[in-house]
Formats: structure tokens, C-alpha cells, sequence
């Protein structure tokens, strides 16, 4: 799981160096660099409760900042979207950079479709403000990742990332 949040925080970090607006891309690197922290800090907490053995305290200890990844991978992905919607900069040739484009646009894509399809819909009050009731959650970076086919991810037996793989290769 720490080793997912490195990933993670390499997407950012790529995102951020492509996003046009300096703001976007600041928050992102924020939320990367937090990201970073966090699974750090879950790597060394995992060895040292593999070394010390079975304790409800590592238990509790550990859970908790598989939390923290969580919520730290969140904040890393919503500002990956906000990032996507300003506009990215051209991807250099390297594949990783490309790779990352490529899911970047195929999310706004489904967003743009989403929104589209929306506003066709009759779903509207008299003021013309989407009703709540019945409305489809737009997509979001997070479900784009959960609806990978699993062939697609996969993840290293060892916590290094080994040579050859791509971002978005890995199970986030």
C-alpha cells in the first residue's frame, strides 16, 4: 500500500509539472509531497511492526495511517482534477508522461459526455438548477482508477518499484 502511494505522488508530481495554472499546480504539489510524507511514514511503521510482532497498539497504529495514506491519495486525485480541468501542458516524449496524459483526458472525456448528457437532461427545477434527486455523481479520477480491468494493475512483490514500470501501471 505505501509503495501505491509512491505511485501516487509520482502522478502528481508529473500532473503538476504539466498543469497551466500556477495555483492548480502548487496544490498539487502539496498534496503530492503530503502523500509522500504519509506513505513513508507507513513503510517504516509496517517494518517496524513486522520486526515487533502482533500488538493491538502497531495494529491500531498501522490502520491509522493506512488511513491518513487514504484520505492523503483523495486530496492528491481532487487535485488532480482540478488541475485536468484548467489544462495540462504538452506531455514530453517520455512514456510515463504520456501514459499519464492519456488517462488524464480519457477522465475528461467521461466529464465532458457526463456534463454533456446532463445538460439534455429535463432533470431541472424552474430555475433551471439540476435537482439532486435521481442525478448521476459525475466521474471523478478515483473511479476512472477502480474501474481498471485487473489485468491492468498490478503490484511488485517487493516495495521498490522495479525498472520498467509505468505510473499508471500499478494498483492504486
Amino acid at each position: 500500500i505505501a509503495s501505491d502511494g509512491h505511485v501516487v505522488v509520482k502522478f502528481g508530481n508529473i500532473l503538476a509539472k504539466h498543469c497551466l495554472d500556477q495555483r492548480c499546480s502548487m496544490e498539487l504539489l502539496r498534496a503530492a509531497e503530503h502523500t509522500q510524507s504519509v506513505s513513508s511514514q507507513l513503510s517504516i511503521v509496517a517494518r517496524v511492526k513486522a520486526v515487533t510482532g502482533e500488538s493491538k497498539a502497531s495494529s491500531e497504529l498501522l490502520l491509522s495511517n493506512v488511513q491518513n495514506l487514504v484520505r492523503a491519495v483523495q486530496h492528491v486525485l481532487r487535485a488532480a482534477e482540478a488541475a485536468c480541468v484548467k489544462g495540462l501542458g504538452q506531455a514530453s516524449a517520455d512514456p510515463e508522461e504520456e501514459e499519464v496524459a492519456a488517462f488524464c483526458q480519457q477522465w475528461r472525456k467521461n466529464l465532458t459526455q457526463h456534463r454533456a448528457k446532463e445538460a439534455l437532461n429535463s432533470d431541472r427545477d424552474e430555475l433551471g438548477l439540476r435537482k439532486t434527486r435521481g442525478a448521476k455523481a459525475e466521474p471523478t479520477l478515483m473511479s476512472l482508477v477502480q474501474e481498471q480491468p485487473p489485468q491492468s494493475r498490478t503490484i511488485p512483490k517487493h516495495p521498490s518499484p522495479r525498472k520498467g514500470h509505468t505510473v499508471m501501471d500499478r494498483h492504486l
